[in-house]
């Protein structure tokens, strides 16, 4: 018997105004990522800084233009523009590390019945305690992801572009806060969603710094339980913090 061909992957980074966190992303991309990719497709979300112009430094990489503002709407046109069997998201200030794509590729050959990856976060310019203190969050949320089967974070997760096509895409009625919630529970429906410990992915923590741990932990909190129990954010404001 011939054994199925390897699913090929897409990376996609959504960018608004990230020309000063986009150059350092792309270089971990090319040195971690890349040669097992499909394809990188960076998303300009109508940004007014350099962003296009960071992306025209990197020629192997796919320069995508989303006019309406909006995460929602920018993962959506990274999904119309993807031609890999898997779509992976992270953002445009995280530096994708050795073995990451990887753990992708191997969980999804794995489990066929695998319909979303993800993993936590840590922080790579918060200092150690503060470090520890906010990727706690990902340990004290494990009971709430063992009751409702689904957790994900909007920066570091898989998910196979056919799943994506059957639920609809991205639901852009949500702003921002509770997107990635509504994508995990929405995924729920057609398989596995798993948060995976080891999936970890460095990012920036610069919205903990501008709105302090217990702002933005209650935002994602309320949040996530107004998506499990509702279907829909409590909140729909949001701050761009660049």
């Amino acid at each position: 018997m011939n054994n199925p061909r390897p699913r090929t992957i897409s990376l996609v980074i959504p960018a608004y105004n990230e020309e000063a966190y986009l150059p350092a992303c792309l270089d971990a991309v090319l040195r971690n990522v890349a040669d097992k990719a499909l394809e990188i497709i960076v998303v300009d979300n109508n940004s007014t800084d350099g962003t296009k112009q960071v992306v025209e430094r990197y020629p192997t990489v796919k320069y995508v233009f989303e006019p309406v503002k909006g995460i929602t709407r920018a993962r959506q046109r990274g999904l119309l523009s993807a031609t890999g069997d898997i779509v992976a998201y992270v953002d445009a200030d995280t530096l994708p590390p050795p073995g990451w794509i990887e753990q992708i590729a191997r969980n999804f050959a794995e489990d066929s019945n695998l319909a979303c990856l993800s993993g936590p976060y840590s922080f790579y310019d918060l200092s150690g305690i503060k470090d520890k203190i906010s990727t706690g969050w990902f340990v004290t949320a494990r009971p709430l992801y063992a009751l409702t089967g689904f957790m994900m974070v909007g920066g570091n997760f898989a998910i196979p572009r056919e799943t994506l096509h059957k639920m609809g895409g991205f639901d852009d009625t949500i702003e921002f806060y509770g997107e990635d919630a509504d994508i995990a529970k929405r995924a729920k429906k057609f398989g596995k969603v798993l948060f995976s410990p080891s999936l970890v992915m460095p990012t920036s923590g610069r919205r903990l710094k501008k709105q302090g741990l217990l702002k933005m932990a209650g935002l994602y909190f309320i949040n996530y339980l107004s998506i499990v129990f509702r279907s829909k954010p409590a909140t729909q404001g949001y701050q761009d913090i660049r």
